[in-house]
């Protein structure tokens, strides 16, 4: 299987590594000093047609395709972390209306989120009690006239207090464990955002809980069939991890250049640390790691956007992608020695904010779970 890029998605790939070099890298470190959710960043996304890359020109959005988006996605990452986590959040959700959305729900909210007019999009899917077992949520939709009421909470919302729409699961009948997804949009009765977490890493991702006190949703919101609920997160979540992947490669990618470029400055013995075969062989595992990553997320990318399945391969891209990319981090810290383990250089940033991708949509250890059960049937 061969990933010759097109013309198309190699001007892309340059396109978004400009912009991501020259206007967000510059202002990573601050954006994550300040725990500041970066909007100027995914207006410049919008303008660009990078939040909308998942469905049609026809509904608002660019129409790239699963692999354009996956290489867009990796160098906003190897930029701003954070930037990415925000624009993976809102491709997903606007690709999710679309694959499961009637006309009106699409014609409602794809442009707006495509260009970031009514926000970002959020997915609540994770609570307290449920994580990995996400078939063990609590929270509630009851039936009352043309309306569902939602009681419940979530947590873990990326993109949630700026969401302009946020597809939430809940429970329509409780008895038989039934999902249904429904569009929440801001100012809803009964719906309130919570603080934003305070994380180890990626702290200009805006990250709340979400709570649902008697909140009112009109029956027009929502999102697929009764019932569907379930399908329409484990659906949204084999193309999540193909985005979490890429971030990976990413963020990964960059702290390898800063480590690279650092080691053919520092002299220590009389000579730049990068003549020395301990540092070199650190660039050399690090280097062959990410490019095997890459291939296996060119794979799952590849899959998806020619309609065929592509479960077992995204999840071994995002297992592998993600502690690829956290040993290629963690290298780099080791290479700058005690000068990766200040502020003062980007490397201490990226071993933080790859952390959570062998965590979020879907652990490690899930990802292991639903490649053996693939392999076993």
């Amino acid at each position: 299987m061969r990933f010759d890029l097109s013309d198309e998605q190699i001007q892309i790939e340059e396109m978004v590594r400009q912009l991501a070099r020259k206007a967000f890298a510059p202002k990573a470190a601050e954006i994550d000093e300040e725990s500041r959710y970066p909007e100027e960043n995914m207006r410049q996304l919008a303008e660009l047609g990078l939040l909308g890359m998942l469905f049609p020109a026809s509904r608002g959005g660019s129409e790239a395709g699963p692999l354009a988006y996956s290489i867009a996605l990796r160098e906003v990452a190897a930029g701003c972390a954070s930037t990415a986590v925000g624009m993976a959040v809102t491709n997903m959700v606007g690709e999710a209306i679309y694959r499961f959305g009637n006309e009106e729900q699409r014609r409602k909210f794809l442009p707006g989120l495509a260009t970031y007019g009514i926000g970002a999009g959020a997915f609540a899917l994770t609570e307290p009690s449920a994580g990995s077992d996400a078939g063990s949520i609590r929270t509630t939709a009851t039936e009352d006239g043309d309306h569902f009421v939602l009681n419940g909470s979530k947590v873990f919302v990326t993109n949630g207090a700026y969401a302009g729409v946020t597809i939430v699961m809940a429970l329509t009948r409780k008895d038989e464990r039934k999902i249904s997804a429904f569009l929440v949009e801001p100012g809803a009765p009964g719906f309130s955002v919570g603080k934003a977490e305070h994380k180890m890493g990626l702290k200009g991702s805006n990250t709340v809980s979400l709570a649902f006190d008697e909140c009112r949703v009109p029956k027009r919101n929502m999102l697929g069939a009764p019932g569907e609920g379930f399908k329409i997160a484990m659906t949204a979540l084999d193309g999540g991890r193909i985005g979490i992947a890429s971030q990976a490669v990413g963020i990964g990618r960059a702290a390898l250049e800063a480590a690279i470029a650092y080691a053919k400055e520092r002299k220590q013995f009389g000579q730049p640390i990068a003549g020395f075969q301990a540092i070199q062989a650190m660039v050399a595992d690090a280097a062959t790691e990410l490019d095997a990553a890459q291939m296996l997320v060119y794979r799952a990318a590849h899959l998806k956007e020619t309609g065929r399945n592509f479960t077992k391969e995204a999840s071994m891209a995002k297992v592998f992608a993600s502690e690829a990319g956290n040993r290629a981090c963690h290298k780099a810290v080791q290479i700058l020695g005690g000068y990766g383990y200040i502020r003062e250089y980007p490397v201490e940033r990226h071993l933080r904010d790859v952390r959570v991708t062998t965590i979020y949509e879907g652990t490690s250890e899930i990802q292991r779970i639903v490649i053996s059960r693939s392999l076993m049937r």
